[in-house]
């Protein structure tokens, strides 16, 4: 039965799921727009939040934790240098899913994930 089991099992095993999840919240963090899965989004919304509060917090624990939890070094200062003066009104919800339709070789739902108030520049070139 799954009462209150809210975990996402994205068909992959824990550790490789985990791993994702990791990947998925640096990439989010050092980019501030990832395109991915709607299923995919969903499941590590939550894990950006817990990152940016604890970078919000800013102790020595929060700080360890967040270098233990992020795949690159330089996006775990980045977040911990920007985000207690970014995000100082706010407490949660720092994520922003917007969906942008079916992917065009197996029909996944792809979602376009970006931190609130991000700063990223357009690509200027033609296609």
């Amino acid at each position: 039965m799954r009462h209150r089991v809210k975990k996402v099992k994205l068909s992959r095993t824990a550790e490789h799921r985990n791993m994702l999840i990791r990947n998925l919240v640096t990439a989010l963090l050092k980019h501030e727009r990832i395109k991915t899965t709607e299923a995919k989004a969903k499941a590590m919304r939550p894990w950006v939040d817990k990152i940016i509060n604890l970078a919000k917090k800013g102790d020595l624990a929060s700080k360890r934790r967040i270098f233990g939890y992020l795949t690159e070094k330089d996006v775990a200062y980045k977040i911990i240098r920007e985000a207690p003066e970014r995000y100082k009104d706010r407490n949660s919800g720092f994520v922003r899913i917007y969906r942008i339709g079916p992917r065009r070789g197996d029909n996944a739902e792809m979602a376009l994930v970006e931190l609130v108030d991000a700063k990223v520049e357009e690509d200027t070139q033609e296609s």
